[in-house]
C-alpha cells in the first residue's frame, strides 16, 4: 500500500511539475526589437518570443526564448496564409533580414514570419555573439595559418567554456531542436499550416522540419539547399573551385573582358604565391579593427574570392578584384575589409553547436585533403573551413552526446506537398547539382535554375517574383526557366579606379546630417551668391575691375563646384542602380570626367583665393565676397576629406 501511494505521490509531483512548465511555454508580446526604427514603426508588425524547453527531449528544462516578427499581410486579411523564413549560417539571424522583406511581393497577401534560430540574433540566450568579431581580428593578423588556426580554436574555446558556464546545454543547439521550435511557433501563433522557405543551412533545417511535421506545411521553398552533410565539407574546394572556373570561363570568352584582365587564371593562382611571401597591409577604419590595419595573406584572399562567388554583383567584380590584389592596390583592398566584417556577422555559439554537433562528425578531414589535392595551386583548400575540423575536434571533446546519427528524411520522397528548388550556378557552397538532388527527391518538387546567380537566388527581384508566383499558385508547374529572362554577368569594365568615391557614398549613404549640413548650407549659399552676382554683374553695378573678376570667378568657381558634388551624387545613383559593388573601387570611366571637373574646381579656387588677397584693398563688401569664397573652401574640404582628388 505504502508503494503504491509513493508511486501516486511521485506521478503528482511530476504533473504539478508538468503543468508548471506548460504554463511557461508560450508567446511572449515585446516591443519592437529595434526600438524608434521609424519606417518599422509604420509598418504593422507583431514583435515577441515563443518560449520553448531548451531541451525537447525533457520539458521540464529551462525555458529558451525564440525571437520573432510577424509582419502582417498589406491586405490586411485576418486568415491569411503564413510563410515561415528559416535563415541559413547556421547561426544567422533571421529577423535581422527585415528590410528584404518589409516590400517583398509576397507581403501582399502573406503574413511573414521571422525567426531567429535558438541562440541567434534577439533570441534569448544569444551563443557568442562577440565571436565573429575577435576571427576579423586573427584574420587581420601578418601570420601563419597554423597561428590562425590555433588562435580560432582558443577563442572558440572561451567561447564555449563561457556558454558552460552559464548552464547552457549546447548540444540542444541543432537542427533537430529547431524543427521542434517551428512546430511551438506555428502553435503559438495559431497558423493550422503555412509556407515554409528556407535557404543555406536553413534548407536543411527545413527539410528535418518537414520529415516531422509533414502536415503541417502548405509549401516548401529551399533556396541553395544542402542536400547532404556528408558531402558538405569534404567537397567544399571543388564546390568552390567549379564556381570560380565558370568565371574565368566567362571573362575569356568576352573579347573585352579578355582584353582587360587578361590570363585571369594564371593571374588568380600567382596572387596566391605571392601573397604566401608578400602579404598586402591595407588601412581599415578603427572601429572595425583597433589596430586600424588588415594584412591579407594567401587565405585571407581565397576565401575573399570564394564570397565574392555568393552574389551576382559580387562575381561582375570579380576579375577587377583579382587584378586589385596583383596590382597591390591597398586603397581599394582596404574597401574590401568590411566584406569580411560583413561576413562574420552570424552567432558563431550556435554555428559550432550545431556544425559540430551534425556536420563535422559526419566528414572526414582526410576526404577534405583529398578533395583540395585535386588543385595543387590552391595549395591545401580554404582554411577558412578547413580549420572547422580542428575547433570541432577540441568543440566536441569529452563529449559522449554528438548526433553522429542525423535526423532521417528519407520520408521526403513520399510528401505530397509542392516543392520550389531554388539553384545558382555560380554558388561555391551549396553547388548546382545539390539543387537537382533535392528537387528529385520529391514526388512534387521542381527545379529552378538560376544562370546567372551565385548562392540564394531568391533574393533577387525575378527571385522574388518566382516565389511569389509558386505560393500563389502551387499546383501549377512554375516556369522554370524564369532566371533566364534575367540579366547576363556583366563583369566590371573600364573602371576609374578612385577609393574616394567608397567614401563619398558611404557618408552619403548614412545621411548623417550633423556632418552634411556645413556642406548643404555651402552648396545653398554657393547658389544663392552666384545668381545674386550674374544679376548684378548684367546690370553693371560694379565699377571697379577688381570687383568684376573676383565676383565672376566666384560665380565660375560655385557653378563648378556645385556641378561636380550633384554630378558625382546622380553618378553614384545611377552606379548603385547599377552594381554598388563597383562603388568600392571607383566609377565607370565614363565619369571620368567629374574627376577632371574636380580637379579644375580646386585650381580655380586656389587661383580666386590668390586673387582675392592681392586685390583685398580694391574689393567693395569684402567679407560678403569672402563668405562665397569659404562656402566653395568648405565644399573643397569635403571632397579632399573623401580623398576624390
Amino acid at each position: 500500500m505504502n508503494y503504491y501511494i509513493k508511486q501516486l505521490s511521485i506521478f503528482f509531483i511530476l504533473m504539478f511539475f508538468n503543468t508548471i512548465n506548460a504554463q511557461d511555454i508560450g508567446f511572449e508580446k515585446s516591443e519592437s526589437f529595434y526600438g524608434d526604427v521609424e519606417i518599422l514603426n509604420k509598418e504593422e508588425i507583431n514583435w515577441g518570443y515563443v518560449l520553448v524547453p531548451e531541451n525537447w527531449d525533457n520539458p521540464n528544462s529551462k525555458i529558451i526564448k525564440i525571437a520573432v516578427a510577424i509582419l502582417k499581410n498589406k491586405s490586411k486579411k485576418d486568415d491569411a496564409d503564413a510563410v515561415v523564413f528559416i535563415q541559413g549560417g547556421p547561426g544567422a539571424s533571421g529577423v535581422q533580414s527585415i528590410g528584404t522583406w518589409l516590400n517583398h511581393p509576397l507581403r501582399k497577401q502573406n503574413d511573414i514570419v521571422l525567426m531567429d534560430a535558438r541562440g541567434t540574433g534577439f533570441s534569448e540566450p544569444r551563443l557568442c555573439p562577440n565571436l565573429g568579431e575577435k576571427f576579423l581580428k586573427i584574420l587581420a593578423k601578418n601570420q601563419s595559418v597554423e597561428e590562425d588556426e590555433q588562435q580560432k580554436i582558443a577563442e572558440t574555446l572561451i567561447c564555449r567554456q563561457e556558454l558552460l558556464n552559464k548552464g547552457i546545454n549546447i548540444s540542444t543547439y541543432n537542427s533537430l531542436s529547431v524543427a521542434k521550435d517551428l512546430n511551438a511557433i506555428k502553435s503559438q501563433l495559431k497558423y493550422s499550416d503555412w509556407h515554409v522557405y528556407g535557404v543555406s543551412y536553413g534548407t536543411y533545417m527545413a527539410q528535418v522540419y518537414a520529415s516531422l511535421y509533414p502536415e503541417e506545411i502548405k509549401t516548401l521553398i529551399l533556396d541553395s539547399p544542402v542536400e547532404d552533410l556528408s558531402t558538405y565539407y569534404k567537397e567544399n574546394t571543388s564546390n568552390y573551385m567549379s564556381s570560380l572556373q565558370k568565371v574565368f570561363e566567362k571573362c575569356n570568352k568576352d573579347p573585352e573582358c579578355n582584353s582587360q584582365y587578361p590570363d585571369l587564371e594564371n593571374v588568380y593562382y600567382k596572387n596566391i604565391s605571392n601573397l604566401e611571401k608578400n602579404p598586402i597591409t591595407v588601412s581599415v577604419e578603427k572601429d572595425l579593427i583597433d589596430t586600424e590595419e588588415f594584412t591579407y595573406n594567401a587565405e585571407d584572399y581565397k576565401v575573399a574570392i570564394q564570397q565574392a562567388l555568393y552574389n551576382k554583383n559580387l562575381i561582375e567584380v570579380i576579375p577587377l578584384l583579382i587584378y586589385q590584389f596583383h596590382n597591390e592596390n591597398t586603397d581599394a583592398l582596404g574597401n574590401l575589409v568590411p566584406a569580411f566584417s560583413s561576413l562574420l556577422e552570424m552567432d558563431y555559439g550556435v554555428y559550432y553547436s550545431v556544425s559540430c554537433n551534425e556536420t563535422l562528425p559526419n566528414n572526414v578531414l582526410s576526404k577534405y585533403n583529398s578533395d583540395a589535392s585535386q588543385f595543387k595551386d590552391l595549395k591545401g583548400g580554404v582554411s577558412f573551413y578547413k580549420s572547422d575540423f580542428m575547433v570541432c575536434d577540441e568543440w566536441n571533446k569529452d563529449r559522449k552526446d554528438s548526433l553522429t546519427t542525423l535526423p532521417n528524411t528519407s520520408n521526403l520522397s513520399s510528401a505530397l506537398f509542392p516543392v520550389m528548388v531554388l539553384s545558382g550556378k555560380f554558388d561555391p557552397i551549396t553547388p548546382f547539382r545539390n539543387g537537382e538532388k533535392i528537387a528529385n527527391k520529391f514526388k512534387n518538387g521542381y527545379l529552378i535554375s538560376a544562370p546567372n546567380s551565385g548562392h540564394v537566388p531568391g533574393f533577387s527581384k525575378i527571385g522574388q517574383q518566382v516565389v511569389k508566383t509558386f505560393i500563389d499558385n502551387p499546383n501549377i508547374k512554375p516556369d522554370l526557366k524564369a532566371f533566364n529572362k534575367g540579366d547576363e554577368i556583366n563583369f566590371a569594365k573600364n573602371i576609374k579606379l578612385n577609393s574616394g568615391i567608397s567614401k563619398m557614398g558611404n557618408s552619403l549613404n548614412q545621411m548623417n546630417l550633423l556632418f552634411l549640413s556645413p556642406l548643404l548650407v555651402a552648396l545653398i549659399l554657393m547658389i544663392a551668391f552666384s545668381i545674386t552676382y550674374s544679376i548684378k554683374l548684367s546690370k553693371r553695378k560694379y565699377k571697379v575691375r577688381a570687383d568684376k573678376i573676383v565676383r565672376s570667378l566666384g560665380i565660375l568657381i560655385s557653378a563648378i563646384g556645385v556641378i561636380g558634388i550633384v554630378g558625382f551624387t546622380l553618378a553614384l545613383l545611377q552606379v548603385l542602380d547599377q552594381n554598388y559593388i563597383i562603388l568600392a573601387f571607383g566609377l565607370p570611366e565614363n565619369f571620368t570626367y567629374l574627376f577632371i571637373v574636380t580637379l579644375i574646381f580646386i585650381i580655380l579656387l586656389v587661383l580666386t583665393l590668390l586673387y582675392f588677397f592681392i586685390k583685398i584693398r580694391s574689393i567693395n563688401e569684402r567679407s560678403i565676397v569672402f563668405s562665397l569664397i569659404f562656402s566653395n573652401i568648405l565644399v573643397a574640404t569635403y571632397i579632399i576629406y573623401w580623398g576624390i582628388i
